[in-house]
């Protein structure tokens, strides 16, 4: 099938890279690190796969050894890579630094990392009309000529009716400085009708320290006549989640589980996430409050369940996991 006919549920823009995850070895030899793929929004647009939806990422990885790798990765877990350049830079890598808690920390090697070299002319051909969601992050703002295509993308997308979603993915060492990181994810969330966001980053773009109440701010701040924000999920790490609107809201519990490495855990959550909002069929308003507490569970489960594994996109479990351990866990540890 031509690749402009055919309809997409989720579409996710922005980077594509390895990340050099940590492997336990015997004490007094040096470190080891396992290559895995990763990027945030290609972890989404895989969970999103995982999870049933027809998914395509957009972005950019370099001509080398890893990004013929990263192809293959997106290819064989279903997610469509027509849209995915070779740029003649290298690809962009990130060494995972993981506590004694399995929290995650990252070094990134970009100068320029490939997936900075996406240009507006490499959206030219998608079908922004035939897709449902348009989801990105702040990552791919960090430079030019990234920048320029994530907003072109952006701007298309809200022309073709997609529901946009976005993740603020705050990486205080990828930006010369903290203001322009925070001025560039403002700028991001004009377009956003979906937001998953962190505690952390909550407070870092409000100022205030209650998770409902630094949300409701951005919800009054960015859902105006400009606006388009309708519905912001607030993860919680280990406690779960919260969901609010702008008239009402809910918590989740999270499910305890056995932690090796969070890497990806936040994208396992939003991509099973949006899967589950594409099957309802509605829209964003008119999802009832029980409604959007089950998809939050089913989330929930994804994260924790990627949690238990190495690595981000290795670690993405399929629906039929997801849905075994959602019906069979009373917060008992998986």
């Amino acid at each position: 099938m031509d690749f402009r006919e055919q309809t997409f549920d989720i579409a996710a823009l922005g980077e594509l890279l390895i990340d050099f995850t940590p492997v336990k070895i015997q004490q007094g030899m040096n470190p080891c690190f396992e290559q895995n793929p990763g990027g945030a929004p290609a972890n989404v647009a895989v969970a999103g796969a995982k999870s049933g939806c027809s998914t395509a990422f957009i972005g950019a990885v370099g001509n080398d050894s890893f990004g013929t790798f990263l192809r293959q990765e997106l290819d064989s877990r279903g997610v469509n890579t027509d849209y995915l350049k070779q740029k003649p830079s290298g690809t962009t890598l990130a060494f995972v630094h993981l506590d004694k808690t399995g929290n995650r920390s990252f070094s990134f090697y970009r100068d320029p990392g490939a997936d900075t070299l996406l240009e507006p002319c490499d959206l030219q051909d998608f079908p922004f009309e035939k897709c449902r969601i348009f989801h990105t992050g702040s990552l791919s703002l960090t430079a030019e000529p990234a920048r320029s295509a994530t907003f072109s993308a952006l701007e298309k997308a809200v022309s073709g009716g997609a529901v946009i979603s976005c993740d603020p993915n705050w990486r205080a060492n990828l930006w010369k400085s903290e203001t322009e990181g925070l001025s560039q994810i403002r700028s991001l969330l004009e377009f956003a009708e979906l937001v998953k966001i962190s505690e952390e980053e909550a407070f870092l773009l409000t100022g205030i320290t209650d998770p409902e109440t630094a949300t409701r701010s951005l919800l009054n701040q960015y859902s105006g006549k400009e606006g388009r924000m309708k519905l912001v999920v607030v993860t919680c790490g280990a406690a779960g989640c919260l969901w609010v609107r702008k008239n009402d809201n809910g918590a989740v519990a999270g499910f305890p589980v056995k932690v090796v490495d969070t890497t990806g855990a936040g994208d396992a959550f939003w991509g099973a996430f949006l899967a589950e909002f594409c099957r309802t069929g509605k829209n964003t308003m008119d999802l009832s409050p029980e409604e959007l507490t089950g998809i939050c569970r089913y989330a929930n489960v994804a994260g924790a369940l990627c949690s238990t594994r190495r690595g981000a996109i290795s670690a993405l479990a399929d629906r039929a996991e997801i849905l075994e351990k959602t019906d069979k866990n009373n917060n008992q540890t998986l």
